[in-house]
C-alpha cells in the first residue's frame, strides 16, 4: 500500500473559489415554501488561493449560505471560516502538545443552543454569527479538553447533543454530552485497541453506538495530507454505550468495512440495536481512500465498479453479542440524512445521495416498502447532501417536508438550491434558487430555521 498520494486534484465541481461574495434578491424557478424561514448553511474545505493542499479533505472551511423568508431568497454569501489555521498557526505546539483552538473548521455546520457550530473532527468547534462572521473557537467553558466531532446527535425528546472525540494518542476515544441549553455535562474516556478515524456514530433513545472500524492512524502516511489509512489487522467492531454508564460499551464484531456517514440507529422491540448507513466493503474502503487523496472527483466516474459505498444495516442483540448485517439497497450511496425529529428512534425514510458513471440523484429510501424512489439529475450535475425540513403541519407524516439540496455543474460552472417535495422526491423541485455562483461540492450542512437562533 503506498504511503504517499500523488498531487492532489481538484478540479470541475471540486475546484475551490477564490473569494467571498454577497448576492441579494436571488432567482426563484417555482414557489418557495413560505415555512422556510432561516438559513440553509452548507460547509466544505476551500483552501485559499495559491494553496495546493496535500488532501481533499485538509482545506480552509467555508459555510456558503442561503437565506429564504416569505417566499423570497434574500440573499447568497460565501464566508471562510476564520480560525487561527486560516491565519497560519499550527495545530501541533513545539512541545509535542495540541492546540484543539487551532482546526480548518471544514467539515459540517450545525446550530445547538441558540449559537452556529462550523466543525471539524480534529479541533474545537468555531462559533459563526447568523451573517458568517467567525467570533472564534468553543470549549464549552473550558470543560470540553478533546477534539469534537463533526457528526453530533441531538435528541429530539430531551435536546441534549450527544458527540465525541477521537485522537491518535490515549484516550483515543471520549464520549461527550451538552444539555439543551449548551453546557457540558458528562464526558467519559471509551477504552479501544488503537487510534481509528471514527467519523461518526450514531445514538438511539437510550444508546450510544460507536463504529470501531480499520481506518487508523499511520504515522508513515504524514506525507498524504491525511495521517489514516486502511489497516488489516485491526479488527471491525461495533459497540452500544448505554447513556446511563458513560464509558462501558458491549462490542460487537462485524465483517471488516468502513463507515463514514450513518443513517440513523434505534432500538426494537426486543431491545436490539439497528442501525444503517453507507457501507464500504474491504476492497471498496481501500479503493475509496486512495483515490479521495489525488482524485476524489474521479472517483464518481467508476463508483459502480468498486470504491463505493452502499446502504446496509446492522442488528446489534446485547442478549446473543452477536451482529446480523444486512444489505439494503445495491445502488452507490452517500451522505445518508433522517428527519431530525426521528434521530435515535424508529424511521421509515432516509435520504441519500448518489453519484455513480455520471448518472447522479437524490434519493429516499422506504423501510416500509423497501423500495427507493430517485430525483435523477442527470449526466452534467451532482447533488450535495439532501437535508429534510420538516413541515410545520399539525399531526404530520413523516415525510411531510422538503429535501434541500446545492446541485452544481459537473464543470463548476453553475449552482441551483434544489427545493424538492420529500413525499414526491421523483417529481420536479418544488422551487430552484439561481446562486450568483458555482459552489463546490463539499461536506454537510444544515436548515438552520430562525426560531434556533432567535431571527
Amino acid at each position: 500500500m503506498s504511503t504517499t498520494s500523488p498531487s492532489l486534484r481538484l478540479s470541475g465541481h471540486l475546484a475551490p473559489v477564490a473569494d467571498e461574495i454577497d448576492a441579494t434578491d436571488l432567482p426563484v424557478e417555482g414557489t418557495l415554501p413560505p415555512e422556510l424561514t432561516g438559513r440553509y448553511l452548507r460547509n466544505g474545505p476551500n483552501p485559499l488561493p495559491g494553496e495546493q493542499p496535500a488532501h481533499w479533505f485538509t482545506g480552509h472551511g467555508m459555510i456558503h449560505g442561503i437565506r429564504l423568508r416569505a417566499g423570497r431568497a434574500e440573499w447568497y454569501r460565501n464566508r471562510w471560516v476564520r480560525t487561527s489555521a486560516l491565519e497560519g498557526e499550527q495545530m501541533l505546539r513545539p512541545d509535542g502538545t495540541i492546540d484543539r483552538s487551532v482546526g480548518v473548521a471544514n467539515t459540517h455546520v450545525i446550530a445547538h443552543a441558540g449559537r452556529i457550530l462550523a466543525l471539524v473532527e480534529s479541533s474545537f468547534p468555531q462559533v459563526m454569527t447568523p451573517d458568517l462572521g467567525t467570533m472564534g473557537p468553543c470549549d464549552f467553558d473550558g470543560r470540553l479538553t478533546t477534539a469534537m466531532t463533526a457528526h453530533p446527535k441531538t435528541d429530539p425528546v430531551t435536546g441534549d447533543l450527544h458527540f465525541f472525540g477521537y485522537d491518535f494518542r490515549p484516550p483515543y476515544l471520549t464520549y461527550h454530552r451538552l444539555s439543551a441549553d449548551g453546557e457540558l455535562v458528562a464526558s467519559a474516556e471509551i477504552d479501544v485497541p488503537g487510534p481509528t478515524m471514527m467519523h461518526d456514530f450514531a445514538i438511539t433513545d437510550r444508546h450510544a453506538v460507536f463504529l470501531d472500524l480499520p481506518m487508523t492512524f499511520q504515522i508513515e502516511r504524514l506525507a498524504s495530507g491525511m495521517p489514516y489509512g486502511w489497516d488489516d489487522r485491526y479488527d471491525a467492531r461495533l459497540g452500544i454505550m448505554s447513556f446511563e454508564t458513560p464509558g462501558e460499551v458491549a462490542w460487537f464484531d462485524v465483517e471488516p468495512s468502513y463507515v463514514f456517514h450513518v443513517g440513523n440507529a434505534h432500538t426494537d422491540s426486543a431491545g436490539r440495536v439497528v442501525l444503517d448507513g453507507a457501507r464500504y466493503a474491504a476492497a471498496d474502503a481501500r479503493v475509496m481512500w486512495e483515490a479521495l487523496g489525488h482524485d476524489p472527483a474521479g472517483l464518481a466516474a467508476d463508483a459502480a465498479a468498486t470504491g463505493a459505498a452502499r446502504f446496509h444495516r446492522w442488528t446489534l442483540d446485547p442478549a446473543t453479542g452477536t451482529a446480523t448485517e444486512t444489505a439494503l439497497d445495491d445502488r452507490v450511496v452517500e451522505f445518508p440524512t433522517v428527519d431530525d425529529e426521528r434521530v435515535g428512534r424508529e424511521a421509515r425514510y432516509r435520504y441519500a445521495v448518489s453519484d455513480a458513471r455520471g448518472r447522479a440523484a437524490i434519493v429516499r429510501f422506504d423501510a416500509a416498502r423497501g423500495t427507493a424512489t430517485e430525483h435523477v439529475l442527470g449526466a452534467d450535475t451532482v447533488a450535495g447532501e439532501a437535508v429534510f425540513v420538516p413541515s410545520v403541519a399539525p399531526g404530520r407524516a413523516e415525510d411531510d417536508g422538503w429535501l434541500l439540496s446545492i446541485a452544481t455543474r459537473r464543470d463548476g460552472s453553475a449552482s441551483r438550491l434544489l427545493v424538492l417535495d420529500a413525499t414526491d422526491v421523483a417529481g420536479p423541485p418544488v422551487a430552484a434558487v439561481t446562486l450568483p455562483r458555482g459552489v463546490p461540492s463539499g461536506f454537510h450542512g444544515s436548515w438552520i430555521d430562525d426560531s434556533e437562533i432567535g431571527g
